[in-house]
């Protein structure tokens, strides 16, 4: 598929090459990405190649922030759970199992001699001035310590009116949040399509995106295929709206295996790359108000 939109650029390439630059890199796993689809349990050898991954990218130099989703499947779990209805126990789920998703992130990590920290964030983080401030700070000073910030939202004590509801568009917040140049959202479908891939055999992929639009929007869907995650494409095309217009480059990729991570960022041409397309005017708060 060609057009002034979307396809095959003459430089695309030369494109990707250039991500091998980009210094500050943000990567979003979802739920679906971390645990075995038969049990909802947390997937231990996928983790230990993300920590392998992630770390060897931050000892090559870059700087890495993981936005992860799992606390609540962890925590259903954990509490034999197949779902959660009600918002307590959605919220108790995510409180058990927030905890235990990061002890085995701590662990896997410093087997690598890399240091984590936890980040919990919602809607009030950022609306409000002076807690955005002191979460860039913060982060600011975790990256500066060669810290590995991972993000979720903190969905013990969100409720509606303050949460993102979805860890794409959260991880396009921090994109914008801390500058970051590029922004990996690892799942469950290999970049997008020009319709739902696992509905329509014909539907074609799209390898690169020079910029959004209407047409591009209503091609997503709003069905994730998982029971343990909650974006869909629509989601993951209002986080490249943010962190191509906030000046970063965007990947959607396969989860299936982390070790695709070193090959994003060496530039080979895997899922569908947005570029990125810094706007003057960009403010954050403008797409907060319509979240």
């Amino acid at each position: 598929m060609r057009s002034g939109i979307l396809g095959d650029f003459p430089h695309h390439a030369e494109l990707r090459g250039q991500l091998r630059n980009r210094k500050r890199i943000v990567i979003k796993l979802g739920s679906s990405s971390l645990v075995h689809p038969e049990t909802g349990r947390l997937n231990l050898t996928k983790l230990d190649v993300l920590a392998r991954e992630v770390t060897d990218l931050c000892n090559s130099g870059k700087e890495v922030i993981l936005v992860s989703s799992g606390a609540i499947a962890v925590g259903r779990a954990a509490m034999g759970l197949d779902i959660c209805r009600t918002l307590q126990e959605k919220q108790a789920c995510a409180a058990i199992g927030q905890v235990r998703l990061m002890a085995i992130y701590q662990k896997l990590f410093s087997e690598y001699g890399r240091t984590t920290a936890q980040v919990l964030m919602d809607k009030k983080t950022v609306t409000d001035p002076e807690s955005r401030v002191h979460a860039r700070n913060t982060f600011e000073e975790l990256l500066s310590l060669g810290v590995i910030p991972i993000v979720n939202e903190n969905d013990t004590v969100s409720t509606y009116d303050i949460e993102f509801g979805d860890n794409d568009r959260l991880s396009a917040v921090v994109v914008a949040l801390v500058r970051a140049d590029l922004l990996l959202l690892l799942s469950d479908i290999d970049g997008l399509y020009t319709d739902d891939p696992r509905a329509n055999e014909h539907a074609a992929f799209i390898h690169e995106v020079e910029a959004l639009n209407e047409e591009l929007l209503q091609m997503a869907k709003g069905s994730t295929g998982s029971r343990f995650g909650t974006g869909g494409m629509t989601t993951k095309l209002l986080a490249a709206d943010i962190a191509t217009s906030a000046g970063a480059d965007m990947i959607i990729a396969s989860s299936e295996d982390f070790h695709i991570l070193h090959r994003l960022v060496a530039g080979e041409d895997l899922g569908t790359l947005f570029r990125a397309n810094p706007k003057e005017e960009f403010y954050l708060m403008d797409y907060l108000e319509k979240m």
